[in-house]
Protein backbone atom coordinates (compact mmCIF):
# COMPACT_ATOMS: atom_id res chain seq x y z
CA UNK A 1 0.00 0.00 0.00
CA UNK A 2 3.11 2.04 -0.04
CA UNK A 3 2.56 2.89 -3.90
CA UNK A 4 -0.89 4.20 -3.02
CA UNK A 5 0.54 7.37 -1.10
CA UNK A 6 2.49 8.69 -4.90
CA UNK A 7 -0.36 7.71 -7.40
CA UNK A 8 -2.41 9.35 -5.19
CA UNK A 9 -0.05 12.98 -5.27
CA UNK A 10 0.36 13.06 -8.78
CA UNK A 11 -3.78 12.11 -8.99
CA UNK A 12 -4.24 15.15 -6.97
CA UNK A 13 -1.73 17.52 -8.74
CA UNK A 14 -3.22 16.28 -11.90
CA UNK A 15 -6.90 17.57 -10.77
CA UNK A 16 -4.96 20.72 -9.21
CA UNK A 17 -3.50 21.11 -13.00
CA UNK A 18 -7.06 20.98 -14.34
CA UNK A 19 -8.47 23.42 -11.82
CA UNK A 20 -5.76 26.06 -13.39
CA UNK A 21 -6.57 25.29 -16.62
CA UNK A 22 -10.24 26.47 -15.67
CA UNK A 23 -8.95 29.52 -14.21
CA UNK A 24 -7.19 30.18 -17.55
CA UNK A 25 -9.88 29.09 -19.82
CA UNK A 26 -12.35 31.92 -17.69
CA UNK A 27 -9.58 34.38 -17.49
CA UNK A 28 -9.66 34.42 -21.37
CA UNK A 29 -13.33 34.16 -22.14
CA UNK A 30 -13.64 37.10 -20.03
CA UNK A 31 -10.89 38.83 -21.88
CA UNK A 32 -12.37 37.74 -24.90
CA UNK A 33 -15.23 40.24 -24.42
CA UNK A 34 -17.92 37.98 -25.41
CA UNK A 35 -21.78 38.99 -25.18
CA UNK A 36 -24.03 37.44 -22.74
CA UNK A 37 -25.14 34.39 -24.64
CA UNK A 38 -21.50 32.95 -26.37
CA UNK A 39 -19.90 34.03 -22.99
CA UNK A 40 -22.39 31.75 -21.28
CA UNK A 41 -22.01 28.90 -23.34
CA UNK A 42 -17.77 28.51 -22.95
CA UNK A 43 -18.46 29.48 -19.39
CA UNK A 44 -20.35 26.29 -19.24
CA UNK A 45 -17.81 24.06 -20.64
CA UNK A 46 -15.76 25.60 -18.50
CA UNK A 47 -18.15 24.23 -15.31
CA UNK A 48 -18.40 21.06 -16.54
CA UNK A 49 -14.42 20.72 -16.92
CA UNK A 50 -14.05 22.71 -13.06
CA UNK A 51 -16.44 19.81 -11.69
CA UNK A 52 -14.37 16.66 -13.11
CA UNK A 53 -10.88 18.18 -12.22
CA UNK A 54 -12.31 18.88 -8.22
CA UNK A 55 -13.56 15.07 -8.98
CA UNK A 56 -10.06 13.69 -10.10
CA UNK A 57 -7.99 15.86 -7.35
CA UNK A 58 -10.76 14.89 -4.74
CA UNK A 59 -10.10 11.06 -5.80
CA UNK A 60 -6.33 11.67 -5.49
CA UNK A 61 -6.68 12.86 -2.19
CA UNK A 62 -8.82 10.11 -1.32
CA UNK A 63 -5.95 7.52 -2.40
CA UNK A 64 -3.44 9.70 -0.15
CA UNK A 65 -5.28 9.76 2.82
CA UNK A 66 -6.30 6.01 2.56
CA UNK A 67 -2.63 4.98 1.79
CA UNK A 68 -1.10 7.03 5.00
CA UNK A 69 -3.98 5.09 6.99
CA UNK A 70 -3.09 1.46 5.53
Amino acid sequence: MDILIPIGSVVALAGLGGLGYCIWLAISAKRAGLSGEAMQARLQKVVALNMAAMGVSALGLMMVVVGVML
